[in-house]
């Protein structure tokens, strides 16, 4: 029966929640900015951030508090937020695609592959006729190819599993591990290997205005932008390749469309911040739990989340052990970690 009631009522619900996750980011990049060894108030923060963004007039800061939230912490950031929320959606993405609640780019083997791509540019130079876009371009091709293989490995034996895809992710995530650690004992430079460990591990230390904001910018809003127009292709594949045959849409070719589309956003990702686990899990099912499973608005919630998490994430690995800072993969990773012990005890054996 329809129920138009019931309808509104998840609409508002849905618009409530998009616009309180979009002022808790707002609220969140200036609160982060202002964090770390040299505090500075939020009041500062927004008044630097209104005067450089909307030209409004000077209001007596000190200049080392202008160079370090303008300089230093805005760019770190910005960068923190498009990281989370590229991989939140990408992560709800594969899971759409394969019709798995545990799928996200680091358990499917795409994060490895970016790494191994990013590593060989690093470390021997790989991709240089690409210029500046060495790194985001090997870490791209490197991410498509390891899609490429997983799911290759798991249509070999017939029809594509969630089981079989999840398996050869990790097989493949695994063997890709495996090529990184010996591209770095290969390389014979310490300092290479102290570098590309350190990035593997994630960091956001590398964040700066030229040239790769704008990259990760392009990339992650490209592809919210994409999934969220394509919601209705998103839902049907959800809930199954007959249901998306039913409304017109080839499972196989949109499949392939995503990953390409995934594929380059965590190669550009990877490349800015190396490789971080678990919010393209954990993130897609905190945005169904507040804004339900529809992608037309699951997606921009999950983009906005992804970044909240990520930028909170990294404000812990600034400030826990200063003025040491802590890879940022290792906070996630302890954040994340009990959340799929939970998700993996609730669900039955068919459901994996």
């Amino acid at each position: 029966m329809h129920d138009p009631l019931g309808v509104r009522r998840r609409r508002r619900r849905a618009v409530s929640w998009l616009l309180g996750l979009l002022a808790a980011a707002v609220a969140t990049v200036v609160v982060a900015v202002g964090l770390g060894a040299a505090y500075v108030t939020p009041g500062a923060v927004a008044q630097i951030l209104g005067h450089h963004l909307l030209g409004l007039p000077e209001a007596g800061w000190r200049a080392a508090e202008e160079a370090i939230v303008w300089k230093v912490r805005l760019p770190r950031v910005l960068l923190g937020a498009l990281v989370g929320a590229g991989l939140a959606v990408t992560g709800m993405a594969l899971q759409a695609m394969v019709r798995n609640m545990l799928a996200d780019p680091y358990l499917l083997g795409i994060n490895s592959g970016a790494s191994s791509g990013a590593a060989a540019a690093i470390l021997f130079g790989a991709g240089t006729g690409l210029g500046a876009y060495a790194l985001p371009g090997s870490a791209f091709l490197g991410a498509l190819a390891a899609s490429f293989l997983v799911f290759a490995l798991a249509r070999s034996g017939g029809r594509v599993t969630s089981l079989r895809l999840l398996l050869s992710g990790v097989a493949v995530g695994y063997l890709l591990y495996g090529l990184t650690s010996f591209l770095i004992f290969a390389s014979g430079s310490a300092e290479g290997a102290r570098s590309v460990m350190f990035w593997l591990l994630g960091s956001l230390g590398l964040a700066q205005w030229d040239g790769l904001l704008a990259v990760v910018a392009v990339a992650v809003a490209t592809t919210i932008t994409l999934l969220t127009l394509s919601g209705r292709g998103l839902d049907a594949l959800a809930i199954g390749d007959e249901t998306a045959h039913t409304l017109g849409i080839s499972p196989d070719r949109f499949r392939t469309l995503l990953l390409v589309v995934v594929a380059l956003t965590v190669g550009v990702v990877v490349s800015a911040a190396g490789s971080i686990g678990f919010v393209g899990l954990v993130v897609p099912h905190l945005a169904r739990r507040a804004v339900g499973s529809a992608h037309s608005v699951a997606v921009p919630a999950a983009a906005l989340m992804g970044a909240i998490l990520l930028v909170w994430a990294d404000v812990l690995a600034r400030v826990l052990l200063q003025p040491q800072e802590i890879p940022i993969g290792i906070v996630t990773a302890l954040l994340g970690a009990p959340f799929l012990i939970v998700l993996i005890r609730r669900f039955s054996a068919r459901d994996v």
